[in-house]
């Protein structure tokens, strides 16, 4: 959903290097967790699925010049250990064919990791809430969506955009503009998350150990 679709060269090298060197740091977090935490078989194949999924969903444009990204599907069934490594290898993955500069593969992990993150801890915190999957699940999403587009709007004013000679506040007014179409869309992945969570709570319940 939220992803920085600007062209290499668009961030200074050091912006494009400090985001790089950010996620690189979150990558070795999670895989020095993972040496430590003991993870089945199952989970692995489960993320590499989930992974070949949000690679997929991830190219497919719907009207709007929007996509869909599954990040929060990623944080609910992988949690926020595996969820890093998953939008990581998806990013590396898009960039290879065109879709992103490899100088914002750094800065699109973290857009992603947090909407990773923020759908899992909400996900998990609605449960004391409400016991329906699929108001969990939606919550979850929208909420992970949200932030991620907040995210993506301070990286890019932070960073700033090279040979563009827009003030600040009109960057952001043309970036909520942009925010405010991604979370149409984000209704759209909440109710499409919401039914998938749904189900496989009804076929593997075994798949949203909690």
């Amino acid at each position: 959903m939220a992803h920085i679709h600007l062209e290499d060269g668009s961030f200074t090298l050091f912006w494009a290097a400090a985001w790089w060197v950010v996620a690189l740091v979150l990558i070795g977090v999670a895989l020095f967790l993972l040496r430590f935490r003991r993870t089945d078989n199952k989970k692995i194949i489960l993320a590499a699925f989930v992974t070949a999924a949000a690679f997929a969903v991830f190219q497919v444009q719907i009207p709007g010049g929007v996509h869909l990204n599954l990040t929060p599907l990623i944080g609910i069934l992988t949690g926020p250990v595996l969820g890093p490594l998953i939008v990581f290898i998806v990013n590396i993955l898009s960039a290879a064919i065109g879709h992103g500069g490899w100088g914002l593969v750094g800065a699109n992990v973290l857009v992603n990791f947090s909407e990773v993150l923020i759908a899992y801890a909400t996900f998990r915190g609605m449960k004391r809430m409400t016991p329906d999957l699929f108001s969990q699940a939606g919550v979850a999403t929208f909420a992970g969506l949200f932030v991620g587009n907040v995210m993506m709007i301070v990286l890019i004013l932070v960073s700033g955009i090279q040979g563009v000679s827009q003030t600040q506040s009109q960057i952001l007014a043309g970036l909520s503009l942009v925010a405010a179409v991604n979370m149409g869309a984000a209704i759209i992945e909440a109710f499409i998350t919401g039914f998938i969570v749904a189900y496989i709570g009804k076929i593997r319940p075994d798949m949203l150990d909690r």
